[in-house]
């Protein structure tokens, strides 16, 4: 049942805290995530970046925008409850696909993952939206770290890019700093040890942030990115990430479904 995986206390969670773990969710799932991911690494899609600088310790790869091209990621998100789940996390009647996103930092990598939100980076704008985060190795030491109820913040944090924490719009002037939780008490930091094919799910404009992988094995993780019935297209200050070039879309207008598919409505499941 649905209610056994989403409890109404982990949906009042996500709303108070914008972030929420469920434990086991993909768990029957995680091989097939590990093959997609492995294909991912052999054959790295035009988005694909490393995030270590030449000369720094360790591998930081990430890549998106790949499931119709991975069979193994399509087969996890048409046919696993994750569209559902999204639904009932976001309170929503339906949900959207919006992109995957393969984020591998390897054994002996010090770089950590910089404090942001993913709402700026992104066309969409909405209530509802969540990403989910799972691993596929055991988290210990490269744990995702997320601020509790800061997918409230106005204004947002300004975003950078994660190789060298550059400004990745020319308009920093409407954004936020880049906070610092660790010197900054008043702010509740949520982090969760995690085994293979637990999620953690968070709002787009939740700020988190993730840690080093100082460790001897690998942190794979595949997240999955859904929006829900009110969300929409948002002009930015400059090209997104992802872009989505020739998409068509103008500001207020809900994003095209023949691109991001509607994979679960519940008023065709009753």
């Amino acid at each position: 049942m649905m209610e056994d995986i989403v409890s109404e206390r982990a949906i009042a969670d996500y709303r108070r805290d914008g972030a929420v773990c469920l434990r086991g969710v993909f768990a029957d799932w995680v091989d097939v995530i590990a093959a997609g991911i492995e294909r991912n690494l052999r054959e790295p899609g035009p988005y694909a970046a490393e995030s270590v600088a030449s000369g720094e310790a360790g591998s930081f790869f990430d890549d998106y925008c790949n499931w119709q091209r991975i069979a193994e990621f399509r087969q996890l998100i048409e046919c696993s409850p994750a569209a559902e789940v999204a639904a009932r996390i976001m309170g929503s009647q339906t949900a959207q696909f919006f992109h995957d996103h393969v984020l591998v930092k390897e054994p002996g990598t010090q770089k950590a993952t910089p404090w942001h939100q993913d709402a700026p980076y992104y066309f969409v704008d909405g209530r509802h939206s969540v990403s989910f985060w799972i691993p596929i190795d055991p988290v210990r030491e490269a744990t995702l770290r997320l601020i509790a109820g800061s997918q409230h913040w106005d204004p947002m944090i300004l975003p950078v890019r994660w190789l060298d924490d550059s400004d990745f719009y020319s308009a920093p002037g409407s954004y936020r700093p880049v906070p610092d939780p660790d010197t900054e008490p008043e702010l509740r930091v949520l982090e969760w040890a995690l085994e293979p094919g637990d999620a953690v799910l968070f709002h787009f404009a939740t700020a988190h942030g993730a840690r080093g992988n100082p460790s001897v094995r690998r942190r794979r993780v595949l997240s999955l990115r859904w929006v829900g019935d009110d969300a929409h297209y948002a002009e930015r200050p400059g090209r997104t990430s992802p872009p989505f070039p020739g998409h068509g879309m103008s500001a207020g207008q809900r994003l095209r479904d023949d691109w991001f598919p509607i994979l679960y409505d519940a008023r065709q499941s009753a």
